[in-house]
């Protein structure tokens, strides 16, 4: 392709280490605790639904999760919901906030080959105290040059970051779980976009692929090396 690779981007959750399934868990057990005022099924749209009105001012995290668990617990039960629901939905969230981190398979190995030979980025969003406990008790600090925490990814994001920690986004990867966030706005912006499937897909985050040979599609971070050296030729 001719375009020389300098910069590399991360995403956090669910590329370098375990995040959605605890979302799931707590989830279930939203379920359980309501389970007196409707299904799970459609408790889980209610709360997809609170998830995206609440986008735009609560953000993407944690803590947003659990606000919108409690909405959707007061609009279910007619605001008639027990406060030991709301206490146990708050333990939850601190749950959420404080498990350990287990990174993915390939990651090291990922990391070990390409650190000396580009310029690493953690690019990610959510709540920023969140995102740095996480970065701090992975063991992958010194692994990146840069550390970025962001309220939305999208095209004019991603020229930015590129432009001050490389040579433009066109030198640019980002990979990432997410097609919407990660991929998309990174081809959009010029660059190369590589999606790494994490098994669990939210809703909000779904995208078609991009029809562009900047785009690329693997299973495992232990890979990423050997197409970055595809692509650099």
């Amino acid at each position: 392709m001719g375009t020389k690779i300098t910069t590399i981007g991360f995403d956090a959750d669910d590329t370098l280490w375990h995040h959605e399934r605890f979302y799931q868990l707590t989830q279930a057990q939203f379920a359980k605790e309501l389970a007196d005022y409707t299904d799970a099924d459609t408790l889980a749209h209610r709360l997809l639904q609170a998830e995206r009105r609440n986008l735009g001012t609560y953000g993407f995290g944690v803590k947003g999760f659990v606000l919108s668990m409690i909405e959707t617990a007061i609009e279910v039960t007619n605001a008639k919901v027990p406060a030991r629901v709301i206490q146990r939905l708050l333990e939850l969230g601190h749950d959420m906030l404080n498990h350990p981190i287990e990174l993915l398979d390939g990651v090291e190995e990922c990391m070990a080959a390409l650190t000396e030979r580009y310029n690493l980025v953690l690019i990610t969003k959510g709540d920023l105290l969140d995102q740095e406990r996480k970065l701090a008790q992975s063991g992958l600090g010194d692994r990146f040059d840069e550390v970025e925490i962001l309220s939305h990814k999208n095209a004019d994001a991603y020229r930015n970051i590129f432009a001050q920690h490389g040579r433009g986004a066109e030198h640019g990867l980002m990979v990432g779980n997410s097609m919407a966030s990660d991929v998309v706005p990174m081809v959009e912006a010029g660059g190369f976009g590589v999606y790494i499937p994490s098994g669990f897909d939210w809703e909000l985050e779904a995208a078609d692929a991009p029809m562009s040979e900047r785009f690329f599609h693997i299973n495992s971070l232990a890979v990423l090396p050997r197409v970055v050296d595809q692509i650099q030729g």
